[in-house]
């Protein structure tokens, strides 16, 4: 019903339009007064509306029947399916906001996994945070400030996901070890490094916005009760229209709500810095890598203008995976170009093999296929090459600091000989 009502209306006001523009002065006069009859007579609340169950959903994976199998897959807990979007046909909002509801769902229990499968501890920013303070936090091992070996530091892209994600979809839709950061970590415990999971899109809290109260305009004059009477009415039913719209515009939400920035972590590469000044700088690690995915990327590449010398003092490693940043838009100077030439590598989405060479415009740093066209796939499907690229870097420092000791022993002995 609601479908022929909205071509109904479409039609007649493209007819109506059509007609107008083909009328003169006084036929265009007729038209809108025409249209304005039309649009007063149709109820926009009644329009939007739609035979859709309550938007309340389940507030844990048991109440949703879904569980995750011994590979990591999302199955319902009776039919053993995979999680179906369009679970009421033609209800998209509906079935939108039950994925964002499961998505929810789908984080926390992610946070749940690196505590107590990773042994990960979370940690709350800003570190001097008063109690009612908005906060966000990250997560790290316990040696990752004491390790004095390595360091991974993990960066996701932006959108939706958290801490331990690289992508929601991939999360609900194919399996925790593509979607999620978790083989990282443990790869990155197993061989020794210590780790920092960066939260970037934690920027801010929100919070229901208070109804204002409206006051009614101030009447010095002595008004006609019936003309009062008419103003209030279409007050009133100005109030209903941009109340529509609002719902219109912003369906997703039944309440208004507001933001409020987290301190020094309001945006991700605030976020990204900080955690760069308070603890990766302090960490004993003198070899530290990173992992970047999409926006990620570009955070990296903020934090080295900011803080190039450091980087540079600490980082031996950076593999992007599909990264948006833009060197020349970010203004990244020189210094730096030749520097993520030397210690940047970006695994791309691409047709061709994985590890393939990939050309590309700008002179950043070497690109290489991820073996995917797929562009969340990228971080899962180049891990192995990851860490062997890890491994490389790793051989190269340890060789180079020999080679320096090698020839501080050498001079040394040199002016001790001389002494004698």
């Amino acid at each position: 019903m609601l479908v022929y009502l909205v071509v109904s209306v479409l039609s007649t006001l493209w007819i109506t339009m059509a007609q107008n523009q083909l009328g003169g002065s006084e036929e265009k006069d007729k038209t809108s007064t025409a249209l304005k009859d039309l649009l007063s007579r149709i109820d926009l609340e009644e329009l939007m509306k739609k035979d859709e169950p309550p938007l309340k959903f389940p507030q844990t994976l048991d109440e949703f029947e879904y569980s995750f199998n011994e590979k990591g897959q999302l199955r319902h807990i009776k039919t053993g399916e995979p999680y179906v979007f369009n679970y009421h046909e033609d209800l998209h909002r509906w079935n939108q906001k039950r994925y964002e509801a499961l998505g929810e769902i789908i984080t926390h229990f992610v946070y749940e996994l690196l505590e107590n499968e990773c042994h990960l501890k979370k940690v709350h920013l800003p570190v001097d945070a008063t109690e009612r303070e908005p906060k966000s936090f990250i997560y790290m091992s316990e040696d990752a400030i004491t390790n004095p070996d390595k360091l991974m530091v993990l960066i996701h892209g932006s959108g939706v996901v958290r801490v331990g994600q690289w992508a929601r979809r991939l999360i609900i839709n194919e399996d925790l070890d593509s979607g999620t950061q978790i083989p990282f970590i443990k790869r990155a415990m197993d061989e020794g490094y210590g780790v920092i999971v960066l939260n970037t899109n934690e920027n801010y809290v929100e919070v229901e916005k208070s109804k204002k109260q409206e006051q009614p305009p101030a009447n010095d004059t002595d008004e006609p009760a019936e003309k009062k009477e008419k103003k209030d009415d279409c007050q009133k039913e100005t109030n209903k229209r941009r109340d529509f719209y609002e719902k219109y515009r912003n369906p997703q939400k039944e309440k208004e709500t507001k933001h409020i920035p987290i301190r020094d972590n309001s945006t991700p590469e605030e976020h990204t810095v900080y955690v760069w000044d308070h603890f990766i700088s302090k960490s004993s690690a003198k070899n530290v890598v990173f992992v970047a995915h999409s926006y990620g990327g570009l955070v990296f590449v903020e934090l080295m203008i900011q803080r190039e010398a450091e980087v540079k003092s600490k980082v031996i490693s950076v593999a992007l995976t599909d990264s948006v940043h833009n060197v020349w838009h970010q203004e990244a100077g020189k210094s730096i170009l030749d520097w993520m030439q030397e210690h940047c590598r970006n695994w791309v989405s691409s047709s061709e093999p994985l590890d393939t060479p990939v050309e590309f415009m700008l002179p950043d740093c070497p690109r290489v296929s991820a073996g995917t066209e797929r562009h969340e796939l990228t971080s899962w499907k180049s891990f192995n090459s990851i860490f062997k690229y890890f491994n490389q870097a790793l051989e190269a420092q340890n060789a180079e600091a020999k080679s320096k000791s090698t020839v501080t022993t050498r001079s040394s002995y040199r002016k001790k000989s001389e002494e004698l």
